[in-house]
């Protein structure tokens, strides 16, 4: 079974900062055909946590967990490789990501479609649902 690695943003390496760029870049942008700005400026930050596993050609699931101001947690880019999906990473990640944030509340934008996975996780919808790159997404929170 693939490990669950997790750094904080500043001490993530080049090449695993190439990695996590990459499988988003992959799935996000390619893929689900939403070109948008992927690099935001918050992956180096101190208080942005990334959860990843490598596969043999890269990342092959990953999220982050971003401080929020008022001590919420935002859980978010959570993307498995083509060849990942469908093996328990995505919840394995999710696992790993709820274990860091032990009491606090999170919140995330979920694809709509995805809404089930995270309520397997405690998360309930939080507003109406949007779109955000042609796709729908609803925000929910974990208390």
């Amino acid at each position: 079974m693939t490990e669950i690695l997790a750094c904080a943003g500043g001490e993530l390496t080049a090449a695993q900062l190439h990695d996590i760029l990459r499988l988003r870049v992959d799935v996000f942008v390619v893929e689900q055909e939403c070109p948008y700005p992927e690099i935001d400026g918050r992956d180096l930050l101190p208080g942005t946590r990334h959860f990843w596993a490598q596969g043999e050609d890269g990342a092959a699931g990953y999220l982050r967990v971003l401080a929020e101001p008022g001590g919420v947690l935002r859980i978010g880019r959570v993307c498995t490789a083509p060849q990942a999906r469908s093996t328990g990473l995505g919840a394995r990640l999710m696992t790993a990501a709820l274990e860091y944030a032990g009491g606090a509340e999170c919140v995330l934008d979920a694809q709509t479609y995805a809404q089930g996975f995270y309520a397997r996780f405690g998360f309930r919808p939080d507003g109406e649902e949007y779109l955000e790159d042609g796709i729908p997404h609803i925000p929910m929170r974990r208390s």
